[in-house]
C-alpha cells in the first residue's frame, strides 16, 4: 500500500518541461534492487521516481522520510509517495535535475552563514540557472519550500548579480517594472537619496 504525505498548497503558472522520469510498466509491482525508492508527485500530478539519496537533498523530504518511514531502506516492496503540492511539474523536474547533479556534493553547513554567503556560484549552477525570469523565480520558491538551501542560495545570488550596479531605469527594464512615480516624485526621491548614489 502506498505511503502518502500531506503538504501545504500554493499555485504557480505554467512553463515548458525540461526533464522527466516517468514510471515504467513495472513501477507498480514489486521493486527491483535498482528501482527508485521514492516517487515525488508534483502539484499537477506528475510522478517523478527518484533515489532516496537524490530526494534527500531536500531537507523537507529527508525529514519526512526520516520521521515517517525510518526503515524504508529495508523495505523494497512498498511504494513511497511524497506529494509536493507547492511545486509544478516543470519546476520540480528542474529541481530534481539539480539534486541529481549534486547528490554527492558537500555544501557549507546551513548554519554557517559566512561560508554560505562567500561560496561562489559554480559554473554548472550558472548554466543551470540560465532560464527565463519566471522559471528562475519559481526554482527559488521551490528551493525555499523544499528546503534546498544551496539551490536557494545560488538562485538568490544570481538575482543579486542582476540587480548590482543597475540604475532604477535599468532595474525597471530588467524586471519589467512599471514606473508609477510622476517626474516630480522621482526627482524628489533622487534628491533624498543622493548620498547613496555618491558612495
Amino acid at each position: 500500500m502506498p505511503v502518502h504525505f500531506p503538504c501545504t498548497v500554493w499555485s504557480q503558472s505554467k512553463s515548458p518541461v525540461h526533464f522527466r522520469e516517468h514510471n515504467s510498466n513495472n513501477s507498480k509491482g514489486k521493486r527491483t534492487p535498482n528501482m527508485p525508492k521514492v516517487v515525488i508527485i508534483s502539484s499537477d500530478e506528475e510522478r517523478f521516481p527518484v533515489d532516496v539519496e537524490v530526494a534527500s537533498k531536500s531537507v523537507l523530504i529527508k525529514n519526512m522520510i526520516s520521521d515517517l518511514k525510518p526503515d524504508m531502506e529495508d523495505d523494497d516492496d512498498e511504494e513511497f509517495e511524497i506529494p509536493t503540492p507547492n511545486v509544478r511539474a516543470n519546476v520540480l523536474s528542474k529541481v530534481l535535475e539539480w539534486c541529481e547533479h549534486h547528490k554527492n556534493t558537500v555544501f557549507p553547513d546551513d548554519d554557517d552563514e559566512d561560508a554560505r554567503k562567500s561560496a561562489p556560484v559554480h559554473s554548472w549552477d550558472r548554466n543551470f540557472l540560465k532560464v527565463d525570469q519566471e522559471m528562475l523565480y519559481e526554482i527559488i520558491l521551490a528551493a525555499n519550500y523544499l528546503n534546498i538551501r544551496p539551490l536557494l542560495d545560488a538562485g538568490c545570488k544570481i538575482i543579486a548579480e542582476m540587480i548590482k550596479h543597475k540604475s532604477p531605469e535599468e532595474l525597471r527594464k530588467t524586471f519589467n517594472i512599471v514606473n508609477d512615480f510622476s517626474p516630480e516624485e522621482e526627482a524628489a526621491i533622487r534628491k533624498e537619496n543622493e548620498w547613496a548614489e555618491d558612495r
